[in-house]
């Protein structure tokens, strides 16, 4: 499985790069409840700020056992949902889109891990000699692709970057040859990383936010101004 994969010298290298992003990025989004789906053995959202956070997957120690295009959860109830590679290794990619985005809260963030075709392990997977091997079995899309589904959802993408531009070399020792393309990568071939991370907004149409009210309260018993004299702004001595 891509979990095993995880445990090699390859993917265990791959992950901690994962992770660093998700860590930077996820305790900005705020809400009430995140969901991960997919990947239950790794915690990726252990530095979310949202309490109640919760795992699914249709098997291993999760908090909800579910397929990922059949959520048994309420419309509308999601404030962040993380998909780690989950799109490349399914049959209906656009299905569990469709699913994410039925139960995600309006203003709600999906953040998108995916791996990128464009890229020197792109070419490794479509090269076919490991084709049957995790995760080069897996059928990548591209930033692209994920995008204008997103976009035909109603999703407006607020940020995402590519990260690991090293060969997918299983060897330590040639990884670490050729280190020197990871800081060059961003530099001069942004689109050739290993994998790209993607957030997301869903954006409902027409929708307007309520200030609570207390906000709406502060803001008509506002004061005047005072101006320099000590008296308020727009008011003159007769």
């Amino acid at each position: 499985t891509l979990s095993d994969w995880y445990g090699t010298p390859l993917g265990a290298w791959l992950l901690e790069k994962e992770r660093a992003y998700l860590d930077d990025a996820t305790p900005d989004i705020f809400g009430f409840h995140a969901m991960q789906l997919g990947l239950p053995e790794y915690d990726l959202l252990r530095e979310s700020r949202i309490a109640h956070r919760m795992k699914v997957a249709p098997a291993g120690d999760v908090q909800l056992r579910a397929h990922f295009h059949e959520l048994p959860l309420a419309t509308h109830s999601i404030d962040l949902a993380l998909l780690p590679h989950v799109l490349e290794f399914s049959n209906e990619p656009h299905a569990i889109l469709r699913e994410v985005d039925r139960v995600m809260m309006p203003e709600g963030r999906i953040v998108i891990v995916g791996f990128n075709p464009w890229s020197l392990w792109g070419l490794r997977s479509s090269l076919g000699f490991s084709r049957h091997q995790y995760p080069w079995n897996g059928r990548f899309l591209s930033l692209l692709r994920v995008k204008d589904w997103l976009a035909l959802l109603g999703f407006e993408v607020s940020a995402g970057r590519l990260i690991g531009y090293v060969p997918p070399l299983d060897s330590e020792k040639w990884r670490r040859r050729f280190s020197f393309m990871e800081p060059a990568g961003d530099r001069w071939w942004a689109i050739g990383g290993a994998v790209y991370m993607l957030q997301a907004i869903k954006r409902v149409r027409g929708m307007r936010l309520i200030q609570p009210a207390w906000q709406q309260k502060a803001a008509r018993e506002k004061p005047l101004v005072a101006d320099c004299r000590g008296e308020p702004a727009g008011h003159s001595r007769s």
